[in-house]
């Protein structure tokens, strides 16, 4: 028995300068010495021109490895990446600082673990370890793999365990979006309230969020000089993408502005920057869905939609540099319901709005000089 033990054991053979073979399944292995240590791993294969190429690339990544951070662990490297990130937004801070405490309290191996240990299935075995949804999955990717990228760029380690991992494909929801018709009782109702000192101004910013088509950021910024009478054009900041672009003066906005412009010594059209109070009072009393500022903007693109503006335009409206691609993408759903309209004009018989034009030669013959 012992005897049959033993030849079920392989041997490494040596095959070429820090290249080794296993005689059982014939696959190569790496062993090398770096900062006095030796090291040995397989370079997972049986092809001897790939494992030459896997052997450089295993000898390169070691010589870039800072040996004196070898004893780094994983709360060490938790604690120093939380440093990184205090300049970001609070919100952002506070999720960061809870995915890095739930991988200090929640890995496998424990904290102490050091750096250069932590292997991929580890990381799946501390993903595993929450019942969360794509949106909280994905955040929790991207800050485990942030982290890792951090030792990389601190030579702590060669590659990142957490490298393949991915993101989880979200579903585009259909957002609540309200109807013309619901817009404007919004508005009146805002405005009806007399015992709110701030109701006409709440009434005016969100009567433009919706004629206007833009978001509470750029509504709460906008100045007088913004609005050019002449050209008929408002010019505005997209805080998101960080880019100024303008709009038309829409015939719906112009007595709007006429009456803010008229008004006030301030140089700000508005004097409210967010109505998110006086929206929700509003549609509980309408019994409506709770609209927030971005339903406005959305009920404005679906009207854009549905009286067959050119999508790029409307792309163009909204600061979107993208020929209409994300409006597209956004509103497919609604896209399908105003093609089946468009479709229906698609008839073998002229529609009554069109103006025959007489033919060449009739023109000709009805412009000929008389002789």
């Amino acid at each position: 028995m012992k005897s049959e033990a033993k030849a079920t054991i392989g041997t490494f053979q040596k095959v070429g300068e820090c290249l080794y073979r296993y005689s059982q399944n014939g696959v190569y292995y790496a062993r090398i010495k770096a900062g006095g240590k030796e090291i040995r791993q397989s370079l997972k294969t049986t092809d001897r021109q790939k494992a030459n190429r896997e052997l450089r690339l295993f000898k390169e990544e070691q010589r870039q490895i800072d040996r004196s951070q070898g004893k780094l662990t994983l709360g060490e490297l938790c604690d120093r990446y939380l440093k990184t990130v205090q300049h970001q937004k609070p919100k952002t801070v506070e999720r960061k600082t809870l995915i890095i405490r739930r991988m200090k309290e929640d890995w496998p191996t424990g904290k102490l673990t050091q750096v250069g240990k932590v292997k991929p299935s580890d990381v799946d075995l501390w993903l595993s370890r929450y019942n969360f949804g794509p949106v909280s999955r994905n955040l929790h990717v991207a800050c485990i793999k942030d982290v890792f990228e951090m030792a990389m760029r601190d030579n702590v380690i060669a590659r990142s365990p957490a490298i393949h991992l991915s993101s989880v494909k979200l579903e585009k929801p259909i957002r609540k979006t309200p109807t013309f018709e619901e817009f404007n009782a919004i508005v009146a109702d805002i405005r009806a309230q007399r015992f709110n000192a701030d109701a006409q101004e709440s009434a005016d910013f969100v009567e433009f969020l919706g004629l206007a088509g833009l978001g509470q950021a750029e509504a709460g910024a906008l100045r007088k000089t913004d609005i050019d009478w002449g050209r008929r054009t408002i010019t505005t900041f997209r805080h998101k993408i960080k880019s100024g672009f303008a709009i038309p003066l829409y015939p719906q906005l112009q007595a709007l502005l006429q009456r803010r412009c008229a008004q006030g010594n301030s140089d700000l059209v508005f004097g409210v920057k967010d109505a998110k109070k006086a929206i929700s009072g509003a549609c509980t009393r309408l019994r409506l869905p709770h609209y927030s500022h971005r339903a406005f903007r959305r009920m404005f693109i679906t009207r854009a939609i549905e009286r067959g503006i050119n999508v790029k335009v409307i792309a163009e409206w909204q600061g979107h540099k993208d020929g209409g691609r994300l409006i597209l993408s956004t509103y497919s759903h609604l896209n399908r319901s105003h093609s089946q309209r468009m479709a229906q004009l698609m008839t073998a018989t002229e529609p009554e709005n069109v103006i025959r034009l007489p033919a060449a030669g009739e023109f000709r013959a009805r412009v000929r000089c008389p002789q």
